[in-house]
């Protein structure tokens, strides 16, 4: 890699406290002359997305998560108090459970449980992770982020004794999502257990009206907070969503948001050398032919930024991967994200990246500054920073060694301003590379066909029960899809079975076969 190609592609922005290098990604200036029309396009729908343009066609809303950290911006004098006020709730209510004002049965505050799934955990997952300290969080988080019992059994049993000084934040934007209403369901559960009134450990994050809104207002719910329509999951980190938990963990809310509003400030420039995300997109359209045919490899060099590739997970792909386009022609679109940290990388998967099949292009997460104070030195000369400096370095030039692509994105820490920037700046590239292709980046279609199709296996886990019942006797899976009219379900109703047989209070037995497949199921007792 020459010097002169590392000059001409290594952009910086100052302003943003943020360097974003190209050079090894082989982008060259033909590829940015003929992506200008496209970008220029791109750079004009985000505009006026910003103004309050109707961006997600789908659902008839607009998309305005970048007024967040700018409610001035906001299209109407409604919606930039709707921010203003609530951001002060958020303050209000944080320290008010600091001071104890705000209290559960056995005392102060000192546990968060976030009750959330997708959007409504990752954000809040990765923020705590990067910028929480045990020695200065204010309060202990853990989350109910899945409708895995056995996960949530182990975050209670982390919280055993101590759900009488345990708030709970629980998020949904309709109140409805299974994932969610199952989480709260069995944190209910469990307080009622201890002997303890949930509603006086409970915050509701959730559209104005939903189901659970409902269920807060009427069982007096210690507060609750909005979700705007126009705010999508994947893109709530700086709404109530992420700033609640974040502040109430004690984190620097106010410099996230500053972070956010400086890095929008710089990618909402409409020149594309002064555009890190514009430059971002472009970079992902070259190395993919803007078709996604090669993943995105996130490789943060910092252990604070292990969760930055499973946010970047459902912000890019929740937002990339479709179907159609918006002049409705089957395009498959989507770039596949996965990543780990360095230098855990070093012993993971880079023997692949560099010999295997080339199929991904990496995005290196530079953090220049090694720890708050001295470092003591591991050799002579060298401290622990030095070496994880160093793997960087060794790890790009040997992906570049076999034409391995790569971008790096250098910042001087992991702050509260640059999460902040680094959440900003792939929120907007993910919206102007959707503009290159032509796609709405700002609904998800197969998330919910994926909702119905769970829907559907519990109604139809409900038929199977009715008909062993209405039998009286053991039947094999073929039989109850029989019985059913449904032979095209045999295989989904022998797993549901398998399924409830494993779990003895679920009243079903199984009684094995010479041949697997042909067990026999029956209602126990």
């Amino acid at each position: 890699m020459s010097w002169e190609t590392f000059t001409k592609h290594n952009h910086v922005f100052p302003e943003v406290g943020l360097s974003l290098d190209l050079s090894r990604i082989g982008i060259s200036d033909t590829f940015l002359a003929e992506m200008q029309p496209r970008l220029d396009k791109a750079f004009a729908a985000m505009a006026e997305l910003e103004k309050g343009a109707i961006a997600n066609p789908d659902e008839n809303r607009m998309v305005g998560h970048y007024w967040l950290r700018a409610p001035k911006l906001a299209p109407t004098a409604e919606i930039t108090a709707e921010i203003e006020q609530t951001l002060e709730r958020i303050k209000k209510l944080a320290a008010d459970v600091h001071a104890g004002t705000i209290a559960g049965a056995d005392g102060r505050f000192e546990n968060l449980l976030v009750i959330g799934i997708g959007g409504s955990a990752l954000g809040p997952q990765f923020v705590a992770h990067a910028l929480g300290y045990p020695k200065t969080d204010r309060m202990r988080v853990f989350f109910f982020d899945n409708t895995d019992p056995d996960g949530i059994d182990l975050v209670l049993a982390a919280l055993e004794g101590q759900l009488g000084k345990t708030l709970c934040v629980v998020i949904s934007k309709s109140g409805g999502t299974p994932e969610t209403r199952n989480g709260m369901l069995e944190a209910q559960a469990a307080y009622k257990a201890a002997g303890l009134e949930f509603a006086k450990h409970a915050v509701a994050i959730t559209g104005v009206g939903s189901k659970l809104d409902k269920v807060a207002e009427s069982e007096g719910w210690i507060a609750r907070f909005p979700m705007w329509d126009w705010v999508g999951g994947r893109t709530s980190e700086t709404a109530a969503v992420g700033l609640l938990p974040a502040a109430l963990q004690g984190l620097d809310i106010d410099g996230l948001l500053a972070g956010a509003a400086a890095m929008d400030a710089v990618t909402r420039i409409p020149e594309r050398d002064k555009n890190p995300a514009a430059l971002l997109a472009l970079a992902w359209y070259h190395a993919t032919d803007g078709r996604g045919k090669k993943d995105m490899v996130i490789l943060p060099y910092k252990d604070r930024l292990l969760l930055f590739s499973r946010y970047l997970q459902q912000l890019i792909m929740e937002s990339l991967g479709k179907e159609f386009d918006l002049d409705g022609n089957v395009v498959n679109q989507g770039i596949a994200v996965y990543g780990n940290k360095g230098s855990t990388d070093q012993h993971a998967y880079v023997q692949q990246l560099r010999e295997g099949v080339p199929n991904f292009f990496v995005t290196f997460i530079e953090v220049l500054r090694d720890r708050e104070g001295d470092s003591i030195e591991v050799e002579p000369g060298v401290t622990s920073g030095d070496f994880l400096a160093g793997f960087l370095l060794g790890t790009r030039d040997a992906l570049s060694e076999k034409d391995r692509g790569s971008i790096t994105i250098t910042v001087e820490d992991v702050s509260a301003r640059n999460v902040g920037a680094l959440i900003a700046l792939y929120e907007r590239a993910v919206g102007l590379y959707a503009s290159l292709i032509n796609i709405n980046a700002y609904h998800q279609p197969g998330v919910e066909a994926g909702k119905k199709a769970a829907a559907g296996a519990l109604a139809l886990q409900g038929e199977i029960l009715a008909t062993l019942r209405e039998a009286g006797t053991a039947l094999t899976a073929p039989q109850i899809a029989e019985k059913l009219g449904k032979p095209a379900e045999t295989e989904r109703i022998f797993r549901i079975l398998t399924h409830l047989a494993a779990n003895p209070g679920r009243g079903v037995t199984r009684t094995p076969a010479a041949v697997w497949h042909e067990a026999a199921f029956a209602i126990a007792g």
